[in-house]
């Protein structure tokens, strides 16, 4: 068997392994707070993700491919020696979905873009040297991973204000609910619409104008609305609920909002998420079938196949430690306030895919849960869970860059 045919095999196992590391950990950013919340079971939880997690990342995983594909690293200083690009793109992959397998056994929700992003940084500078890095593109990225949780966390804040005010603190909150929440519903359909509209579609062939992608989005978003005001309507409410938690019966309505919202934030995820694993999978098999580097390569479709499907396994058979971790013990979730982080973290996803920053989702979901955990105050946030996350997310870089080096010296000496 000659070499390029082993590359390819390696790319495919090894991308379908750090997909699966994708899915076990972060499928806990798209449906921890549905299942911390008691909207959905984890088998359900499963199903919604497998689902919406699959088509985001086949419909929509392209546009964020191409940053951690060629932004990262300067393709001219591998020019003359494109198998070392293989090995590190290899080594990277396998030292992402280690890192990941390792932080999801803790329980640590973990950013799958800083492991990817750590682990081509400590290959480059191992294998070309530390010029070859594009510090600026780093600086970029880094400062992403600050603005995503302040900007998610001020959003849902605002969100879960937004929520006490119209319906909570008022006279009568089942009738306040069943006038606001259809509007919350078509925001998320509207959010989760124009995001396939401008940035997943064009993988299929289709392409719409501005003007038809917003007419598109708003249609969606009144079918959503329409659904969402029809089983509003079949709910029975019992005054006796209201005995224990005072707002049990409004927090039914929030409930079908979940099941929309996790639906968006599971697609949002996909197809921001699915480049982690599959933009290396694409260098190596441009590489290896072209011989030399090329700045873009296309995207075959089995790739984004290979990804879809590795979330879903990931998530189907590990993802519960970390639901755990983002759905429960960070701050006590309620239906309302399970809304406004995933449509708040939803929307940030969506903003960033669409301009083609890397940003990492764990870090947005974390930042909307401790956004509503504010919004009730300091005292409703479990502050050593909060600690023991952000001391997992600085060990992520280097940790991805240390195992990267490791594995880079490895398929070094046994293939050259």
């Amino acid at each position: 068997m000659d070499h390029v045919t082993i590359y390819i095999i390696l790319a495919g196992a090894l991308g379908l392994f750090m997909a699966w590391g994708i899915g076990a950990n972060d499928v806990a950013n798209a449906m921890g707070t549905s299942v911390g919340s008691g909207v959905l079971t984890i088998k359900q939880a499963v199903i919604i993700a497998a689902i919406f997690e699959f088509s985001g990342a086949f419909l929509a995983g392209g546009q964020v491919t191409s940053t951690i594909r060629k932004g990262i690293i300067d393709s001219s200083a591998v020019a003359g020696t494109p198998e070392l690009l293989i090995f590190g793109m290899l080594s990277s992959l396998l030292a992402a979905g280690l890192w990941l397998l390792i932080a999801t056994r803790a329980g640590w929700p973990v950013s799958t873009t800083h492991t990817i992003i750590g682990a081509m940084v400590g290959f480059a500078i191992a294998g070309l040297g530390i010029e070859a890095v594009n510090w600026g593109k780093i600086g970029n990225i880094v400062m992403s991973w600050v603005v995503s949780p302040v900007l998610s966390g001020t959003l849902a804040y605002f969100l879960f204000r937004s929520v006490q005010k119209l319906i909570l603190n008022t006279d009568n909150p089942i009738a306040m609910a069943k006038k606001y929440v259809p509007i919350y519903i078509f925001a998320t359909g509207f959010m989760i619409a124009l995001l396939t509209m401008f940035k997943g579609l064009k993988h299929i062939g289709l392409e719409f104008t501005t003007a038809q992608s917003y007419g598109i989005a708003v249609l969606v978003g009144l079918v959503v609305m329409g659904c969402g005001i029809f089983y509003i309507s079949r709910l029975k409410f019992d005054p006796s609920d209201d005995r224990d938690f005072h707002f049990a019966n409004v927090e039914k309505i929030f409930s079908i909002l979940m099941v929309v919202t996790a639906c968006g934030i599971a697609f949002a995820h996909g197809s921001n998420d699915v480049a982690n694993a599959i933009g290396p999978v694409a260098a190596v098999i441009s590489i290896a079938n072209e011989g030399v580097v090329t700045q873009e390569s296309v995207m075959p479709t089995w790739i984004l196949l290979v990804g879809g499907l590795g979330i879903v396994l990931g998530l189907a058979t590990y993802g519960k430690k970390v639901m755990a971790t983002i759905g429960r013990k960070i701050t006590e979730l309620t239906p309302s306030r399970g809304f406004a982080c995933e449509l708040a973290a939803s929307t940030t996803i969506v903003a960033a895919s669409g301009i083609g920053l890397p940003i990492s989702t764990t870090h947005t979901l974390v930042g909307a849960v401790l956004g509503v955990g504010l919004a009730r105050g300091i005292g409703a946030i479990n502050l050593s869970v909060v600690g023991t996350i952000f001391m997992s997310w600085i060990i992520t870089l280097p940790a991805g860059a240390l195992l990267s080096i490791f594995f880079f010296f490895f398929f070094k000496g046994i293939f050259s």
